[in-house]
């Protein structure tokens, strides 16, 4: 769990509960971490009981230790099975009143998109994921390093012009809770504090263009898709 709260609440709903929050240690790398909860979940479950592991937000995004205890455990003989649940980005995509429909969506780990050459659609919305992580490369820190982040905005600054605004976003935790709705312009990007729950939103530069090749093809002309297009925006309204 993020906060003792929710840890409170879960024990007072099974005094059972675990906590694995010891896994962490200020100098430990994040494998070693995510390694130890693995064996804390599997350990109980070899020893016949029913062991249910919970974690914030989707326990299927951006969460090794749930994939790979199931994995394991069903390699083990055992039944395991993984139950969806809310994670970030659904708190984003209802907090900025984003539909990934309306113009499609790319979504990456922060580190992941800056350091493997991905081809970035600046005309669908662009999610980046743990900018705080960037820099951290021996995965035991937990701060970001700021040459890293400016890295990013000089590789965004590729495909976007500088004023192009970049909202950073955290989800509230809690009902009477805040989300965090920071918009600044991209070049002011590596001035911003990150926390490890932060996540950058970058909206689409402009609107994607037919493909004319595609509708020669297919026998449709423009004007027949544009004209269902402005019939479904307005039933929409």
């Amino acid at each position: 769990m993020a906060d003792s709260l929710s840890l409170a609440s879960l024990s007072d709903l099974n005094p059972n509960t675990v906590s694995l929050q010891s896994a962490y240690s200020r100098g430990r790398q994040r494998d070693d971490t995510y390694e130890r909860m693995v064996e804390a979940i599997l350990e109980p479950v070899r020893t016949g009981k029913k062991v249910c592991a919970a974690f914030y937000g989707h326990p299927g995004v951006f969460v090794w230790p749930s994939h790979e205890a199931i994995r394991r455990a069903r390699a083990e003989g055992f039944e395991a099975q993984m139950f969806p649940a809310v994670s970030a980005e659904d708190c984003l995509f209802a907090d900025l009143g984003v539909d990934p429909a309306r113009s499609g969506c790319q979504s990456y780990e922060a580190m992941d998109f800056l350091l493997y050459a991905r081809v970035i659609d600046p005309t669908a919305a662009l999610i980046l994921w743990q900018p705080a992580a960037l820099g951290d490369t021996s995965r035991s820190t937990f701060e970001t390093d700021a040459r890293w982040v400016q890295a990013l905005v000089d590789v965004l600054a590729e495909s976007y012009p500088a004023d192009h605004p970049v909202t950073v976003y955290e989800a509230a935790s809690f009902p009477l809770d805040d989300s965090r709705i920071e918009v600044v312009p991209l070049k002011d990007l590596a001035g911003v504090s990150f926390t490890q729950a932060s996540t950058l939103y970058l909206p689409p530069l402009r609107a994607p263009e037919m493909s004319r090749e595609r509708l020669e093809r297919l026998g449709v002309r423009r004007e027949d898709i544009a004209m269902a297009n402005f019939q479904r925006d307005r039933e929409q309204l």
